[in-house]
């Protein structure tokens, strides 16, 4: 009955009269613990072991017994229980998870204020995500890689732009012609944001892409190194379209496999690049037109851009074309075109131009054309593509040959780098195994050591051509050489070799010493 009244189970209430009947001060504050310092405490050193062991609570537990059995007089360890007590008490939920799994897993404990929403175009955050998602890309799988940009107050994805390998500032220009433009198919999201938050990505903060967002006068906040929870409305997104689109096309990285080795099924259809990016942009219109998410409280982003009054800033499609062109100086325009690069550029109307000083301006990995301005109007000329540009097949020749020499230049690699190790039972130095013989030690050793570029050289691939006839040659070096015609007339001196040691025979002289 007692300990129902006191809400204890009975064998704390027969705990706490034993410690009455030892103390009669314990009778005073039943249950209360001993103030006395005995109490075992988180110390810097048990956080050491923590973080050493990875939050390991047993593995640190043994650390402890064995340091108090080697102090002299052997110093008492805490017990499992009360060390689990203790790490329970003493450190927070946050701390355990950060000395278990590092800053990223402490993170999810902290508590992140969230920003007001504001106005439309007030702000936007980009991002670049590889889509855990194998699309055959000729001929071979591959994870292409999405670049958007979203509104921060509407959730409304702007402008997206797909790209089957690694993406460069080509795809970040890309993408920001179709956040910014409003007519179709970009529309009815657009304009020109006042910030554009980014997160230190060398793309982003290159020179053109800063140069274009100058130019749209557009401010470019650049968030400090690992710090996602700072533009939330993207990471979002990317956690988004993984959970409610990619996971159920065909070709899912992540999917979980039967078996011991998770692997991709031999017979599995993976998606075309192209049918990948409708998908994908028939999605962004549906999350854009369709989905409801909770921070709009029931609207769509479309229905929360098309209630915001704030007025947009447009820019025309010419001129955003031009902002976000890479400029390559000024260039002489000349009979064979326009040359860039090491290669000519031409258009049809460069007749009757050549001689004026030009612009250029080219997007970023498009080397097929450029975009020509005059150099002092900075009027428009026109386009010009590669004059001598190859076909389609034997680009991809060139790149077949490219592949293959890189598999043979790994291979290579992989078979010098390749080094094999004793397994031993017993502490020991490492035995790198493969046996050579003396002799075959020396052989190779001087074998690479007398090769250099004099032993690489080929000197009878092409005889020297035989000296002149008038000279006094070795028979040995006369072997070697090939028979040179005799020269006619006078000339001799045409035939003589041009170094400082060559005999050139003087013309002859009268007896006066003046040449005849």
């Amino acid at each position: 009955m007692a300990a129902d009244a006191l809400g204890v189970s009975e064998r704390t209430v027969w705990r706490w009269l034993a410690a009455a009947g030892r103390d009669e001060a314990a009778a005073d504050e039943p249950g209360a613990r001993d103030q006395t310092g005995t109490r075992f405490t988180i110390t810097p050193e048990v956080r050491g072991l923590l973080a050493l062991w990875k939050g390991n609570v047993r593995a640190v537990h043994r650390e402890l017994v064995l340091r108090a059995a080697r102090e002299s007089p052997p110093a008492g360890a805490p017990s499992l229980t009360t060390l689990h007590r203790a790490i329970r008490r003493d450190l927070t939920p946050g701390e355990r998870a950060g000395l278990a799994g590092g800053e990223r897993a402490a993170r999810k404990h902290d508590v992140f204020l969230a920003r007001p929403r504001g106005w439309r175009n007030q702000v936007w955050e980009t991002d670049h995500l590889q889509a855990p998602v194998l699309v055959e890309v000729e001929g071979q799988a591959r994870r292409p890689w999405i670049t958007w940009f979203t509104d921060c107050a509407t959730n409304a994805i702007t402008g997206v732009a797909v790209t089957p390998v690694h993406p460069s500032r080509e795809s970040v220009l890309s993408a920001l012609r179709s956040a910014v433009l409003r007519e179709e198919p970009y529309g009815p999201f657009g304009g020109l944001p006042e910030k554009v938050r980014v997160d230190r990505g060398k793309d982003f903060l290159s020179r053109t892409v800063t140069a274009a967002f100058d130019l749209l006068d557009v401010t470019v906040e650049d968030l400090p190194a690992y710090t996602p929870h700072l533009k939330g409305s993207v990471e979002g997104l990317n956690r988004a379209v993984e959970s409610m689109f990619l996971a159920a096309l065909p070709g899912y990285a992540r999917q979980p496999r039967p078996g011991k080795r998770p692997s991709r099924p031999k017979d599995e259809a993976l998606l075309g690049f192209e049918e990948f990016t409708a998908r994908l942009l028939a999605w962004t219109r549906w999350w854009n037109t369709e989905h409801r998410p909770a921070p709009l409280r029931g609207k769509t982003p479309l229905e929360a851009w098309q209630d915001d009054p704030t007025p947009l800033r447009d820019v025309p499609a010419e001129d955003l074309w031009t902002f976000t062109l890479e400029d390559a100086g000024t260039r002489t325009l000349t009979t064979r075109g326009i040359r860039f690069r090491k290669r000519d550029y031409a258009g049809a109307w460069m007749t009757g131009q050549a001689g004026i000083q030009v612009r250029i301006r080219f997007m970023p990995h498009h080397d097929h054309r450029i975009e020509v301005y005059h150099a002092t109007t900075g009027r428009y000329l026109g386009p010009a593509d590669l004059a001598d540009q190859a076909s389609d097949e034997q680009i991809r020749a060139v790149r077949r040959a490219r592949a293959a020499r890189s598999r043979r230049l790994k291979k290579e690699l992989q078979a010098v780098q390749r080094e094999r190790y004793a397994a031993v039972n017993q502490p020991a130095a490492p035995q790198l195994l493969g046996a050579l013989t003396t002799a075959q030690a020396e052989a190779e050793l001087a074998q690479s050591a007398d090769i250099g570029p004099s032993q690489l050289a080929l000197p009878d691939a092409i005889p020297p051509t035989a000296p002149p006839a008038d000279w006094r040659t070795p028979a040995s070096l006369a072997a070697l050489t090939m028979p040179a015609p005799r020269p006619s007339g006078r000339d001799v001196t045409a035939t003589a070799p041009d170094r400082p040691d060559a005999r050139i025979p003087r013309p002859p002289t009268d007896k006066d010493g003046d040449a005849s």
